[in-house]
């Protein structure tokens, strides 16, 4: 770039987009003058913070991309019951620091303002206790039923809230697992006549919090 064109520059956390037009070129600095704030039109107007039953492969990094790209705020990733993969805490942050560069590749590619975190792996009981801070907690289920349901929950969501979305990992969530979460606020829902995979599941939900939301 030359002296006097204008770049974006975001601070990752406030979503305001900085516009500032290249003053100096220096060996190892670039020096710039602000221009104008751009306040937030491109973070989802709710904070959607989604818990990700671990699952196999590599298909994390898949649901981390794809997430953030439809306006995520953080992924917590779980180990569940029916997790496949299991991590000690060596592999555990190995895994959450590559997560986190996906987050920001993924962030980046898509223009977002803020880089969303993604948090060590969790045990369930963990992240249940995380989303008793958030106001809304939704758990899609295989053997939940009424769609009608389903679209009621979502269309009672505003804007500014806070919203727990819980992804099992292929087996699905133990009926036990169910049972915790509904003891705490966490409510089942359905997502349809057909059972989605795990990477499917979480940016159904996402689309759909984008499609109500967004204006």
């Amino acid at each position: 770039m030359k002296i006097g064109e204008e770049i974006a520059v975001s601070n990752g956390v406030d979503g305001r987009e900085y516009r500032c037009e290249v003053a100096q070129l220096l060996s190892d600095e670039v020096v710039c003058k602000l221009r104008f704030i751009k306040e937030n039109d491109v973070e989802l107007p709710a904070q959607v913070y989604l818990f990700q039953g671990l699952p196999k492969a590599d298909k994390m990094e898949l649901i981390i991309q794809k997430a953030v790209e439809l306006g995520v705020y953080s992924v917590i990733p779980v180990a569940t019951r029916r997790s496949i993969v299991k991590l000690d805490d060596k592999k555990a942050a190995a895994k959450q620091n590559r997560w986190q560069g996906i987050a920001e590749a993924a962030a980046k590619q898509s223009k977002r303002k803020i880089i969303p975190k993604i948090e060590k792996v969790m045990s369930f009981a963990e992240a249940l206790e995380m989303a008793k801070e958030l106001e809304v907690r939704l758990i899609p289920y295989e053997l939940a039923e009424d769609m009608s349901h389903t679209k009621e929950i979502i269309e009672r969501i505003r804007e500014g809230q806070k919203i727990a979305i819980f992804i099992g990992p292929e087996g699905g969530f133990d009926e036990t697992e169910i049972a915790l979460a509904s003891e705490v606020g966490v409510e089942p829902i359905t997502l349809g006549k057909r059972i989605l995979r795990t990477e499917t599941a979480g940016m159904t939900v996402l689309a759909w919090l984008m499609y109500h939301l967004e204006k």
